[in-house]
């Protein structure tokens, strides 16, 4: 078949628009593919993100994990029959202000955590740096403690690890596993077998035995990440957790021995501190964050007004002088008295 000049021109030209079209087809499939191929991607990089690390799906989870053997209602009843316990052996803050503010900062995290169980949150007047959570939301904490933070955010981080523990209910599942025996005796303690089984001073005290003080490293890597979040949902600046971290570890440094007592069997600190650098390094900045308040300045202030007098009153007394028989006492002449006897009066 033939075709003359003019049919060759058309042709050529309805098989140019054709290819064209062909090639306009493909890109447009190419293009959807790829579109198609992101928005998977997308969905299967939420998917794949785990929810216990992702601050939005706070209460929305499940963080208790695995079996557990033990049902909400025994451990609640346990825990508040060790709480009993530990109420007759300790004395409890019973300063209105004092009480009722720890009380408001602890229920505030409750709300912002995992937790599926009320809490009761008490302070203990005692100089050990400690706080410790029972099974149940049975929250105790040292004053001791509330002296050595040096901000709201600081104190709020201890709370949140302990609440932590008790979200995720690392007591009974640990029993369950069978790595704790007598669950009457186990308080989930602060930093315990990582940061630093804080609870161990005051838990022997309490007649806890140490070796029911050790939590799995599993456990404290995860309390630690938990109450991170808990920490940055409840509006405050997760760093300052971190501060604290780092000024215990240079109390350590400093003098050795001084934490040996408040300290379990632990991992090197350092590496902690590094993981939980990194964690921070993941959450979604803010323009702002919570850090301290006059509330928190205000019950330390009486804190330490509290220390003070104790201290005071635990002061030996001088050594008693007696006069002898006819021998003149020179301090009833006033002129022989020394301007540096006088009281001195210092203005708050």
């Amino acid at each position: 078949m033939s075709l003359n000049s003019p049919h060759k021109s058309l042709f050529r030209f309805l098989l140019i628009i054709c290819l064209l079209l062909m090639l306009t087809s493909g890109y447009n499939i190419s293009a959807q593919s790829d579109n198609q191929k992101n928005e998977k991607k997308s969905s299967n990089n939420r998917k794949d993100k785990d929810p216990k690390n992702d601050p939005s799906q706070i209460g929305n989870r499940d963080v208790t994990g695995g079996v557990n053997f033990y049902s909400l209602e025994k451990e609640i009843a346990m825990g508040k029959a060790l709480a009993q316990d530990v109420e007759k052996q300790v004395k409890i803050v019973d300063d209105p202000i004092i009480a009722e503010y720890i009380n408001r900062l602890g229920q505030n995290i409750v709300r912002n955590s995992d937790a599926i169980v009320p809490f009761t949150i008490k302070a203990i007047d005692s100089s050990d740096i400690n706080a410790f959570a029972l099974p149940g939301g049975f929250f105790f904490i040292n004053t001791g403690l509330i002296i050595e933070t040096k901000s709201e955010a600081e104190l709020a981080g201890v709370m949140a690890h302990e609440i932590a523990h008790v979200a995720a209910r690392h007591g009974t599942r640990q029993a369950t596993r069978g790595e704790l025996i007598n669950l009457a005796t186990i308080p989930l303690i602060f930093m315990g077998g990582g940061w630093a089984g804080y609870g161990a001073q005051q838990a022997v005290g309490l007649l806890i035995p140490m070796k029911f003080l050790q939590f799995s490293r599993q456990f404290e890597d995860e309390a630690d990440n938990l109450g991170l979040q808990y920490l940055y949902k409840s509006g405050y600046d997760p760093v300052e957790l971190l501060n604290f971290f780092e000024r215990l570890q240079a109390m350590e440094k400093k003098k050795k021995g001084t934490l040996a007592k408040v300290f379990s069997t632990h991992p090197a600190n350092a590496d902690r501190i590094k993981k939980t650098q990194k964690a921070i390094s993941e959450l979604d900045s803010r323009p702002d964050y919570a850090i301290n308040t006059s509330e928190f300045n205000k019950v330390k202030s009486l804190l330490l007004q509290k220390q003070s007098l104790i201290k005071t009153e635990d002061r030996p007394t001088g050594p008693t002088l007696r006069r002898r028989p006819g021998q003149e006492d020179a301090s009833d002449d006033p002129e022989s008295k020394d301007d540096d006897e006088r009281p001195t009066l210092k203005r708050r």
